[in-house]
């Protein structure tokens, strides 16, 4: 039996009333504000693509009141796409609109989580994760890694790559073992270049074995519970707000990058590190 509105705890209602304002504002701006009946799917696939990564930063830097507006983005974004999709003429091939989005994300939950909607026993987490991926196969993906998207950037790919493959059961079992397949790929890329000659290399190999070495790291990373992606961009954070610092130090001090050596540029570097920048 399905619940009745006024059943639900306030809270519940409150929260299924500024839903309901954003689609009905959804619904308004669509039919009355010319730049928001001018989208399509398409057009606004890149704007989705950087309120992501907006979110993406918010979460990074930890920023709570820039991560509620960031979530609020992404949801207008999902609502928007809806709101498209229920446009769709009948005579197309598909059409849905919000109501088949949350009840097909709720059915698939539901499906993909049998241990706590039916009798499937599943204790720890790695149990659910390879449970998660036999029901997909089951579901008609031909194979594990059909589901990992095409365009992801490289470093999020491998890292999803590794994470589905892993969830059949092709994985080493100790990160002893995997440690020993990073060395094993570093040797391979210093045959390839060589830094104590000046031979020239042959740049596809070598492009290849760097390949596999990062691929090797990403591998190790999760075996020490570290997610490749979000340590590199700390560390591109890192990286931008030394140099800037160096740049003010060096303009304070009269100085242009250009004309300083490495050396130079090194004692602020340095000061910036023993300041924690």
């Amino acid at each position: 039996m399905e619940k009745q509105f006024s059943d639900l705890p306030e809270s519940r209602q409150q929260q299924l009333m500024a839903f309901d304002r954003l689609l009905t504002i959804m619904d308004e701006l669509r039919e009355q504000c010319p730049w928001d009946r001018k989208q399509t799917m398409e057009s606004l696939r890149h704007l989705t693509i950087e309120e992501t990564y907006e979110l993406s930063d918010a979460i990074l830097n930890n920023d709570l009141p820039e991560i509620r507006k960031e979530l609020g983005d992404v949801l207008l974004h999902i609502v928007f796409y809806a709101k498209i999709g229920s446009e769709q003429s009948e005579d197309k091939s598909y059409h849905f609109d919000i109501k088949d989005v949350l009840h097909g994300i709720c059915d698939k939950l539901v499906a993909r989580h049998p241990h706590i909607y039916g009798d499937f026993v599943a204790d720890t987490e790695e149990a659910v994760k390879q449970n998660w991926e036999k029901l997909k196969l089951k579901e008609g993906n031909k194979s594990v890694l059909s589901g990992v998207p095409a365009s992801l950037p490289a470093l999020v790919k491998a890292m999803r790559i590794q994470e589905k493959a892993r969830g059949v059961g092709f994985d080493w079992d100790e990160k002893q073992q995997v440690w020993a397949k990073v060395e094993e790929e570093l040797q391979e890329f210093k045959q390839n270049f060589d830094i104590e000659t000046t031979d020239v290399i042959n740049q596809k190999e070598a492009e290849g074995e760097f390949g596999d070495l990062l691929f090797s790291l990403v591998n190790y990373s999760r075996f020490v519970d570290i997610n490749p992606e979000t340590a590199l961009e700390r560390t591109n954070k890192k990286f931008i707000s030394r140099f800037q610092y160096l740049e003010e130090a060096a303009r304070a001090n009269g100085k242009s990058l250009s004309d300083m050596t490495l050396e130079e540029m090194d004692v602020y570097w340095n000061e910036a590190k023993a300041m924690g920048v």
